[in-house]
């Protein structure tokens, strides 16, 4: 028996969400769900849908997977992988026919309306990092880390190894809270220290940390925590 959407409690099928709040009322599993339509045997298509997107990292991952690997997951044969591939490559090509303008993050509040389909419902702490230009354009963001309920890994050779790829003059980092509480605790400090500090060292500035934590956030440069 394949778990499709219909299966699922009205209130909690992403098909009527969508239409009834909009897309960005939605996750980014959610989103996967409604293309996928249905799971497999033994698992919903929710839980098929974050299995993808945890099997590879993050959205921007998923979209630079091909074919084949996409049909490594158990339960995604080459037709959904294709259905997949085609719809994040069409979505590609809208951002990129809008002038080629990057969208430019002037503060705490566009980081979070950035991140916040794919953060807000997110039950596991993810860690990302949003690449900068010169102008503080959005260069790419990038899922560094995955942890538990309470507490994610995170090492900066993982936050920086992106950057320096993509030769970023700057980064945001940024995870949330999935309990809803968006202080932070003395480990979020301190790995927040540790990050300018590698971050002066390697010529690649933290401009600021931002926890989300469903409809709030919390930026520690406005809250002066680790920024001096």
């Amino acid at each position: 028996m394949h778990y499709s959407i219909q299966r699922l409690p009205e209130s909690e099928r992403p098909r009527e969400r969508l239409l009834k709040y909009g897309t960005e009322s939605i996750s980014t599993t959610e989103l996967l769900a409604i293309l996928l339509g249905s799971g497999m045997k033994g698992k919903s298509v929710l839980q098929l849908s974050q299995e993808i997107i945890s099997y590879f990292g993050g959205i921007k991952e998923l979209s630079e997977a091909t074919v084949e690997e996409l049909c490594q997951i158990k339960g995604l044969g080459i037709a959904k992988a294709i259905q997949i591939k085609a719809c994040l490559s069409l979505g590609m090509r809208a951002v990129r026919s809008c002038d080629d303008v990057k969208f430019k993050i002037e503060s705490p509040l566009h980081v979070y309306n950035l991140l916040k389909d794919d953060l807000s419902r997110e039950k596991r702490e993810l860690f990302i990092v949003i690449l900068q230009d010169t102008k503080g354009r959005v260069i790419a963001c990038h899922t560094v880390s995955v942890g538990t309920l309470s507490r994610t890994l995170v090492h900066p050779r993982e936050v920086f190894y992106p950057a320096i790829r993509h030769k970023a003059a700057s980064i945001i980092v940024a995870h949330n809270h999935p309990s809803g509480d968006p202080e932070p605790s003395e480990q979020d400090i301190l790995i927040t220290k540790k990050l300018i500090e590698v971050g002066q060292v390697m010529g690649i500035p933290v401009n600021d940390h931002i926890i989300i934590a469903g409809d709030s956030y919390l930026s520690f440069r406005q809250r002066k925590l680790a920024f001096n």
